[in-house]
């Protein structure tokens, strides 16, 4: 019992201590933490408190047999109908991996942005000229320009020119062979092409993402936030990397492009020839609502429900708008406003000579290395600043000058027309005159290599853009039209061409204040009046 009791003692003396320390530590740290705060001296601001809502089960594929069904629905209707590619010929056919894997960086590089139907042309004329990565390696940048002339983001050749380089120098003419190795080692290739590389010509189990599986997988899962978003996009790869087929992952990724493509089309969807009808949310959707409506009709009671989000609301896959009912599937996906393009106007000059062995030569600068349309030859141009048409001729008069270091009068530049070319993010008129000289001796000394007289199979044959292509079709329609300036050297537009900002002003109307007029037939009068009222 003493042992005990003094057992009793010695316990409540060190809990007592350790109490006592505890305070005393407790109170050095307070302590401390307002000494810091007040030399310091600014103030403590509180942090946010925010709830996060993982997304809703209802977008994604929680059972692993529907998974193996939509494949198997999609790789099915897959091998039945889809197109018959050049690249996905040669991906099936190449046993070396280094030239099927090239054929396919090739395939997808020219596919951003631009369709099935004018890449196919591009690519085997491409494939023709350069069949290995060593062979493009070879080829000058003039040449891929060349070749790639018309097929718009002019950027995308100099890449594969610039990756295809460094392949032969740097990784001694081997291509990359991982998905990583890809994405990290080869200029111009992103998440995107980096996978459906992988996939098509390596085999390798990973999704790809582009702009059609965007839209048959937020269709599927009725994903309907902004689609641009970063966690619509990792929801998307998720969503690519759950349903890829292990066995045929690069079909497999054609398989949903082909779907989005043909079927899942952003505007008049072809649901009823969907293969994977059966797990598209944004299809039950519609089907119930309209088989609600139908029960409506007929004075029915038991309506079948809506499958929705349990999280709509708070989850951040879920459409901030409204369900749009005329719209039906079209209102997955939801994409933000695009920008306006810049409105832009340049001035531009046809200049010509009579060539050597007959017809005319045209001349051509080469535009800077970096920007728009980089590399490229083009008329002599300028930026438009001026509005007054004396002046613009005089600038675009004196670029000319500048360039074959002559003394033309601006009165020799007569007006063609303008022509409108949309990129991406520039709405472009190009402002066309024309002048044909006479001499050729004036031409001669040509100062640099960036400037070149060409004959018209040689300008047919340059790197060029499209745009360019478009004033010389407007060249050649005034020249056949024989445009005439008048002696005051002001424009006129030629008859049949519809280019002339200046004039838009209608026919002279009749009325009784004109006098002086021809007199019209009664039938010629209303039809004056009818065309003037419609």
């Amino acid at each position: 019992m003493v042992f005990s009791s003094c057992m009793r003692c010695f316990v409540m003396s060190r809990l007592r201590s350790a109490v006592v320390k505890g305070k005393k530590g407790r109170m050095e740290t307070v302590e401390t933490t307002i000494q810091t705060r007040k030399k310091s001296k600014t103030p403590m601001k509180k942090e946010p408190t925010t709830t996060s809502f993982p997304p809703s089960l209802y977008h994604t594929f929680s059972d692993p047999a529907e998974v193996v069904f939509l494949r198997s629905h999609l790789l099915r209707w897959y091998d039945k109908d889809k197109r018959e590619l050049p690249w996905r010929t040669l991906a099936l056919t190449e046993s070396d991996i280094n030239i099927r894997t090239y054929a396919v960086w090739v395939s997808e590089i020219m596919l951003q942005q631009t369709q099935v139907a004018t890449v196919k042309d591009y690519y085997n004329r491409w494939m023709k000229r350069w069949p290995t990565v060593q062979d493009l390696a070879a080829a000058t940048i003039e040449e891929v320009n060349q070749m790639w002339a018309g097929l718009g983001y002019y950027s995308r050749g100099r890449r594969l020119h610039e990756g295809a380089q460094k392949v032969v120098l740097e990784l001694e003419g081997q291509m990359p062979q991982t998905v990583d190795d890809l994405l990290k080692q080869l200029p111009g290739v992103g998440r995107y092409t980096a996978s459906a590389i992988g996939s098509i010509a390596l085999g390798q189990v990973t999704g790809a993402v582009d702009g059609n599986v965007i839209r048959v997988l937020c269709r599927l899962r009725a994903i309907g936030a902004d689609s641009t978003s970063p966690a619509v996009t990792e929801a998307l790869w998720h969503l690519a990397n759950l349903l890829v087929d292990p066995e045929r992952p690069g079909d497999f990724n054609q398989a949903m492009m082909e779907l989005g493509a043909r079927v899942c089309t952003p505007k008049g969807p072809l649901c009823s020839q969907c293969p994977v009808q059966s797990h598209c949310r944004s299809y039950h959707r519609v089907h119930v609502k309209q088989e609600q409506n139908a029960k409506k009709l007929l004075g029915k009671l038991d309506m079948p429900d809506i499958e929705d989000c349990m999280n709509s609301g708070t989850c951040s896959l879920c459409p901030s708008e409204p369900w749009d009912y005329q719209l039906g599937v079209q209102n997955f996906p939801r994409k933000p406003a695009k920008k306006a393009p810049r409105v832009e106007q340049t001035l531009t000059c046809v200049v010509t000579r009579p060539g050597e062995a007959g017809g005319e030569e045209y001349l051509l600068v080469q535009r800077p290395n970096k920007g728009l349309l980089a590399g490229l030859w083009e008329f002599p141009s300028l930026l438009l600043q001026e509005d007054n048409e004396v002046k613009q001729k005089r600038a675009l008069c004196e670029e000319v000058n500048r360039i074959l270091r002559s003394c033309l009068n601006e009165h020799l530049l007569q007006y063609v027309g303008e022509v409108v070319h949309i990129f991406s993010h520039i709405h472009q008129t190009y402002v066309v005159y024309s002048t044909c000289l006479k001499d050729r001796d004036v031409t001669q000394q040509m100062p640099n290599e960036k400037q070149q007289w060409l004959t018209r199979p040689g300008l047919q044959d340059a790197a060029v853009s499209t745009g360019l292509k478009k004033i010389v079709k407007l060249f050649d329609t005034a020249d056949s039209l024989k445009e005439k300036t008048s002696k005051d050297g002001k424009r006129r537009k030629p008859e049949g061409l519809k280019h002339d900002r200046s004039q838009k002003t209608k026919k002279s109307r009749l009325t009784t204040a004109d006098g002086g007029g021809r007199q019209l037939s009664l039938s010629s009068f209303f039809k004056t009046v009818k065309e003037e009222s419609s």
